[in-house]
């Protein structure tokens, strides 16, 4: 029985080694195999140059220019090659001498490591023309590896700075949202360039080749070239550099927009600033100038900047009367003021506008009758009107981080600030004042659904795929009134922008001015003082928002100008010759 045990043990052991024999010689020959693999061959990725942003009629409004990298054999800080990598250096300093050996040695060290067999960029940039003369010196160095690179370029500078966008350099942050932009070496970081950055950075090339011990290759095994994607827009840049030029150094926001299917002709946010500079890295000079300049150059004010929108409000505001039981006949006696509890609500005409009814409150701004009828339907109907225009949404135009704006009513104050809502808040939102906040971008929108009943999605992409209207449902005998009004505002005697709007192409255009306040006027105050005569800091922001021809409703140009004071006087010219170079160029047709 001993030596049967004993058998049997030594064959059980004898089992064992064989099938752990199996296992190392066919088993894991197949894992080790596999690893071999992924040693001997290795996958390359590559990129395509990042695709263009051009305009409506093909020019180009976003390139990249082409030029040269420098780079250098990687373990040269090692004492036998140190003085390779010197030279190296000084050869880089002597022909270009923006760039400091010191500085290039630090940036080659930082890089260098055991594990860095691919060479080294020590120079990321330098225009062809300025390197082409100095290629063949370069070329013939053992240690040094001339490279093909480009560099984003805006030809129109700082016009459509903020509906563009800017590139910069990819960063960690941006590798862990996707892995795969460790591939790339720049990225949008704002404007189209952000929006449409997985479109312009094109589809990713891979070369699979087979390397020897020193990762030199030796065989190219499959490759799938990369593909570059541009991008073609609604912008017509004669336009938008028209609207720059014409703006003069005010800040502010000017949208023209197409009312049927919401494309962006222009666009612009001032002040604007050259995008070039955020190319190579912008200097601690310029950033400190941009951020700390009072007029907010870095906010795109079009769709970021949040205002009261005071009189141009009050066109939907009509609208919340007439469909909450008001009667299209409805007037008031507008004395210039309604006494409320122990506030005293004015109207901006010292004496009045007598009595004065729907047709006339718009064309006259009348402030007195919108604050009667905003008694009579109440904040929630009020709200529940804009909100059909898109006030506190999103338009979903395509720039990122589009803000709502605010569209209040009792809930919102609830939720948002604990407390109760006051008639006197209803009173002063009928103007557009108060809480309500709105971007540039959703006025121009409000405005084209008054031209069409239909609000539009703005877009900057040309692509049909993005048209979207939105019936709005308002009456036609309420669009009738309404319209009404913005055409006298225009072209009436007394409406507020009839002595501003002037258009040398004779075109029609209906048209609603506002001047909403920044800072309140004390009720001790009995005598308000003009725009002109307050600091520049305290004056109201200046409004207009327009559409036209009036019977065939094509575009909408809204202006906003900050603490610019009346909307027409500050906007009015303005407005007039914008429509004239649709006109020009052959978009508008009486």
């Amino acid at each position: 029985m001993r030596l049967k045990g004993i058998i049997y043990f030594i064959v059980a052991i004898c089992i064992l080694l064989l099938i752990r024999v199996y296992f190392l010689s066919i088993k894991s020959n197949t894992y080790y195999e596999e690893l071999a693999v992924q040693n001997y061959n290795k996958k390359i990725y590559t990129t395509a140059p990042r695709g263009s942003i051009i305009d409506r009629n093909g020019v180009y409004l976003a390139i990249n220019k082409i030029g040269f990298a420098i780079t250098l054999k990687p373990h040269m800080r090692k004492h036998k090659h140190i003085k390779d990598l010197k030279n190296s250096l000084k050869l880089i300093e002597q022909y270009f001498p923006m760039y400091t050996y010191e500085k290039l040695f630090k940036k080659y060290k930082k890089k260098d490591s055991v594990y860095q067999h691919k060479y080294i960029k020590v120079v990321d940039y330098i225009p062809y023309d300025d390197f082409f003369k100095y290629y063949s010196i370069f070329n013939s160095k053992e240690n040094i590896e001339i490279q093909s690179a480009v560099k984003r370029f805006y030809p129109y500078k700082d016009v459509a700075a903020h509906i563009l966008g800017y590139t910069g350099r990819v960063n960690a942050k941006d590798i862990k949202v996707d892995k795969n932009n460790k591939y790339y070496s720049i990225k949008g970081k704002s404007g189209l360039e952000r929006y449409y950055n997985d479109k312009l950075k094109g589809t990713l090339g891979v070369k699979t080749v087979k390397v020897n011990a020193v990762y030199k290759v030796i065989e190219v095994l499959d490759e799938t070239k990369p593909k570059s994607q541009d991008i073609h827009t609604t912008i017509d840049i004669r336009l938008q550099e028209y609207v720059h030029k014409i703006f003069d150094k005010k800040a502010g926001a000017v949208v023209v927009m197409d009312v049927n299917n919401g494309e962006l002709l222009a666009a612009s946010s001032f002040p604007e600033f050259d995008n070039n500079i955020f190319v190579s890295g912008i200097s601690h000079k310029a950033w400190n100038k941009i951020i700390t300049d009072f007029n907010h150059p870095f906010t795109n004010k079009l769709v970021n900047g949040k205002y009261p929108p005071g009189s141009v409000m009050k066109m939907g505001i009509a609208v919340s009367f007439l469909e909450n039981k008001i009667s299209p006949y409805f007037s008031v006696d507008c004395n210039a003021s309604l006494i409320v509890g122990n506030r005293n609500f004015r109207c901006w005409k010292e004496k009045g506008h007598k009595r004065t009814g729907f047709v006339k409150a718009i064309r006259e701004s009348c402030d007195d009758f919108f604050y009667k009828g905003s008694l009579k339907v109440g904040i929630n109907n009020i709200a529940n009107a804009l909100d059909r225009f898109g006030i506190g949404h999103k338009t979903g135009v395509d720039q990122p981080n589009e803000s709502v704006g605010i569209n209040p009513n009792k809930q919102w104050k609830r939720e948002k600030l604990k407390q109760p809502w006051y008639v006197g808040e209803t009173i002063v939102s009928s103007i557009g004042q108060g809480f309500i906040l709105v971007t540039p971008m959703q006025i121009a929108r409000y405005t084209a659904s008054l031209a069409t009943n239909k609000l539009p999605r703005p877009h900057l992409l040309n692509d049909d795929s993005l048209i979207k209207n939105t019936d709005v449902n308002v009456s036609k005998r309420d669009l009738k009134i309404i319209r009404k009004g913005m055409y006298e505002v225009a072209n009436k005697y007394r409406g507020t922008a009839v002595n501003y709007i002037k258009s040398k192409r004779k075109i029609i255009i209906a048209a609603k001015t506002g001047t909403a306040q920044v800072v309140g006027i004390p009720q001790e105050e009995k005598k308000r003082m003009k725009e002109h005569e307050l600091k520049y800091f305290n004056r109201s922001h200046a409004w207009l928002t327009t559409y036209a021809p009036y019977k065939n409703p094509q575009y909408v140009v809204t202006v906003l100008v900050e603490h610019g004071g009346h909307g027409g006087s500050a906007a009015g010219a303005m407005v007039g010759k914008i429509y004239d170079k649709l006109y020009d160029l052959g978009y508008i047709k009486k």
